[in-house]
């Protein structure tokens, strides 16, 4: 391997895979390498054979649950906001020519030991029994107060500066009581922990504006998409844009060691005794462990069921948030399902997932709250996964680590991830000022 690249990129996981493909785009000399010979790596998608194998050893999955290759079980599942930074990079990138989509059926909350739809508008929150009357009037004037707010627009802002004033602050305005604060912030803005309600309420408002925006592109039952046959198939779709742009796809390449000049700076990636050189390494924690710290623990449950959730109109798709509060925990819980619908499994067979941020060595114990809301499981199987993040600098040694997959089921935290990373390599923003409504690849999901 003579040839020197512009970026060697270690791992493809989705992460790695979309920075690949924008990179390949901006004109850089990409060379891909993977330890494993399939394409996904932390994020790929499943079939009941490799299922098996990964938590149950030898065993073989019964014939009662049906085809092997009729199921693809994410191991990084989640869902995709209609009008999230996502669904931009992939138009942005054309990427959506390779991947079909389909809405998901609905978004729920955990609140008082039940599940309810989120009311994200103010028509909806009217209809909620999520709040009493008095609380519906007042949380209707908020819903309007977000949708009406412009950011250029002094006069929506009712003389507040939303960088100034603290969630909690603007929240007060409006006399909302707990409940309602805890979906809002939960299920609505998505964030995953109280710690927002300190914070400037710009971003808040914002989250909030973007879930009603992706709600409103399908006037569907809830603001999610999920790509046909799972999310295994976005990271071969960037790789696919990679390739077209000239890059280079090497997987089942073992050890994929590092190497580094007297300075410490990244100068070529050894596999089977060849070194490629480069200038720069994209990789994902596993590849550089040196260079990360644990940070925390996800605990995931995977089931597989013959029904959709109780308590969720039937929904074939679906997200539920736990919010903490609910939980007595300090983070949320989400669950997460999918069906045949999607084409994740044979006819009659859904797919559901419970993961949180984990706060002890007991998944099966502290998943229960989500379990329970399962109803009947055919099987169920439990994982803990340690979260890293870099601690380099890579202004000095020109690596670029990716951090882990958290717990949460939508893409929001993954892409901004993704994003800072490309601007640290290239030194750039990305420009996604993609007009949505006149992209119609996007449209059919």
């Amino acid at each position: 391997m003579d040839e020197e690249y512009d970026v060697i990129v270690l791992g493809t996981g989705l992460k790695e895979c979309i920075l690949s493909g924008l990179l390949s785009v901006d004109g850089l000399k990409v060379l891909h390498m993977d330890r494993n010979d399939y394409y996904g790596g932390e994020s790929a998608s499943l079939n009941l054979i490799q299922l098996w194998k990964r938590f149950r050893g030898a065993d073989a999955p019964p014939a009662s649950l049906g085809s092997s290759r009729d199921y693809n079980v994410d191991m990084i599942p989640k869902f995709m906001m209609a009008n999230g930074v996502l669904v931009r990079v992939l138009i942005h990138t054309d990427v959506t020519k390779y991947l079909s989509f389909k809405a998901v059926d609905g978004g729920f909350v955990y609140n008082k030991q039940k599940v309810h739809k989120v009311p994200a508008t103010d028509m909806e929150a009217l209809k909620s029994p999520l709040m009493g009357i008095f609380e519906k009037r007042r949380a209707r004037k908020f819903f309007i107060y977000v949708q009406d707010y412009n950011e250029s627009d002094p006069k929506t802002h009712e003389g507040l500066d939303l960088t100034r004033v603290t969630t909690k602050e603007l929240i007060a305005k409006y006399g909302l009581d707990d409940n309602t604060i805890d979906f809002i912030g939960h299920a609505l803005a998505l964030h995953r922990d109280d710690r927002y309600l300190n914070e400037p309420a710009i971003d808040t408002v914002k989250r909030m504006k973007l879930y009603a925006e992706s709600l409103a592109r399908f006037q569907g039952g809830s603001p999610y998409i999920y790509p046909l046959y799972g999310l295994g198939e976005l990271p071969q779709a960037f790789a696919r844009l990679s390739a077209v742009y000239g890059g280079t796809y090497m997987l089942n390449k073992p050890e994929c060691k590092v190497e580094f000049d007297g300075e410490g700076k990244v100068v070529g990636v050894t596999s089977e005794g060849e070194t490629a050189k480069c200038k720069k390494v994209v990789c994902d924690p596993s590849y550089l462990p040196g260079k990360v710290r644990k940070v925390g623990k996800v605990a995931r449950a995977i089931a597989i069921m013959s029904h959709p959730i109780p308590n969720t109109n039937d929904s074939h798709s679906v997200q539920v948030i736990l919010p903490q509060k609910q939980l007595g925990r300090k983070s949320d819980m989400y669950l997460f399902c999918c069906s045949y619908s999607h084409n994740v499994a044979p006819k009659g067979k859904f797919i559901a997932f419970v993961s949180t941020e984990a706060e002890t060595d007991n998944p099966q114990v502290e998943l229960k709250p989500g379990i329970d809301l399962l109803g009947p499981v055919d099987e169920i199987f439990f994982e803990n996964y340690d979260r890293y993040e870099p601690v380099n600098e890579p202004s000095l040694d020109n690596c670029f680590i990716s951090a882990s997959y958290d717990a949460t089921t939508h893409f929001e935290s993954t892409v901004t991830d993704v994003l800072n990373m490309y601007t640290m390599i290239t030194g750039k923003n990305l420009d996604l000022s993609v007009d949505l409504s006149a992209a119609s690849a996007a449209e059919e999901y």
